[in-house]
């Protein structure tokens, strides 16, 4: 019976040049009694060590506890699903890029920490701090051991930590009134007393999650840091969106190169309790299930040009409506200055947009509206190649494969 539930899953990942980790890598296997259907080793097009290409058949119970057994050993893993039959259709390639299908899923990818995480790089300003250091390792563990649906730890932060936020919350606070869109200046006052937003007090993850949830059904995920982009754009098709818990390191408070909770709470959370905004937040989300990995590529610029770094244009001015402009101590007044570039928002101009990760953005998108930016992606995102389309059930909380009408 087991048996007949099983499916054929391929995991892809990297090993040193010794044959020792790669028996260690495939220890979880022996000891989940998982059998072995194909392993195929060749040298990595990055590094010096070898990508390993594991096919197995696994039940999606026990695909969780293997990749997460598996990933403590070598770290990140990308999961395919081998000439799987989506009720009746065949996968045009011979792999289809895995994806969740049940919110439960997302534990299998949203711990894919790919960097920073509990792992600094020289350059990071807390890289030398052994005590900043120690602190991300404890944050990461509670992200790394969290199961979706649990509450969310609470974390009680230190007086360096809200001394940081201080400074960004009022910093920023006084700038939103004249260079954040409408939507984020209704939802963003609603959160003083509802998740206890304050100078002196960084909110509860788990406060806003339940908030959010009320709102418009999005929910926060802790995760220990950057994850990969097929993981982070599947799980806002759940609506769910994952969020860091760390703070960025107190030399440096305005000024992270990566999300930290100041990122997530004062930039990403107030427009997630707006209806239009939610919307278009989750069809990005699931228009990259099942994509290949040139789409994601695609829709994570899509992604950072309108959730990250968007305006939008009201009364004939521009108004800063991403994230990353909402919490950047000097780009949300670079970005409605007159030393700023626009172009009106567009998907196909987006997509292949290229763009720096630090530093000010030397282009912006400009929107008429969410509820227009909706509709573009959607028209947008019939041009993705898929053989199928999906759709979440929110009384289920999971995504419904259908198929294509013939000649579609």
């Amino acid at each position: 019976r087991s048996q007949k539930m099983n499916k054929d899953f391929c995991l892809v990942f990297t090993v040193t040049d010794e044959v020792q980790n790669l028996i260690n890598a495939l220890e979880p296997l022996k000891e989940l009694c998982i059998p072995l259907k194909h392993l195929e080793t060749r040298p990595s097009k990055t590094s010096s060590s070898h990508d390993v290409f594991l096919q197995l058949p696994c039940s999606r119970a026990v695909l969780p506890l293997l990749v997460g057994k598996m990933r403590a050993i070598v770290g990140p893993i990308t999961i395919f699903q081998t000439n799987e039959l989506i009720r009746g259709v065949q996968s045009e390639s011979h792999c289809t890029p895995w994806f969740p299908r049940c919110i439960q899923d997302l534990d299998i990818s949203c711990n894919n920490v790919i960097k920073y995480g509990d792992q600094l790089t020289p350059d990071h300003a807390g890289y030398g701090d052994p005590v900043y250091r120690e602190r991300r390792r404890y944050i990461a563990s509670i992200a790394n051991n969290y199961r979706q649906g649990e509450p969310i730890p609470k974390l009680e932060y230190t007086k360096e930590e809200l001394d940081t936020w201080k400074v960004i919350f009022n910093h920023q606070s006084k700038l939103y009134p004249a260079h954040a869109c409408k939507e984020y200046n209704e939802q963003f006052p609603a959160l003083f007393s509802a998740c206890h937003y304050r100078e002196d007090n960084i909110p509860q993850v788990e406060d806003v999650s339940q908030y959010l949830k009320s709102r418009t059904g999005y929910q926060l995920r802790p995760v220990a840091g950057w994850i990969h982009s097929r993981d982070f754009l599947a799980a806002l098709a759940f609506r769910v969106f994952p969020t860091t818990q760390y703070i960025r390191h107190h030399s440096k408070p305005k000024y992270t190169p990566e999300p930290d909770v100041c990122h997530e709470l004062m930039g990403h959370v107030p427009l997630f309790a707006n209806a239009s905004f939610a919307q278009f937040s989750q069809e990005i989300g699931l228009a990259s299930l099942g994509a290949s990995d040139e789409w994601i590529e695609k829709l994570s610029s899509l992604y950072w040009f309108t959730i990250e770094f968007g305006l939008c244009m009201e009364n004939g001015q521009p108004k800063a409506y991403g994230a990353g402009l909402l919490s950047s101590c000097e780009e949300l007044s670079f970005c409605v200055s007159d030393q700023a570039k626009y172009e009106e928002f567009d998907c196909t101009r987006a997509v292949l947009q290229s763009y720096p990760t630090s530093g000010l953005q030397p282009l912006y998108f400009v929107a008429k509206s969410f509820d227009d930016m909706t509709q573009k992606l959607r028209e947008f995102a019939k041009t993705i190649p898929k053989l199928f389309t999906v759709t979440y059930d929110p009384a289920t909380q999971g995504i419904q494969v259908v198929d294509m009408p013939c000649g579609y």
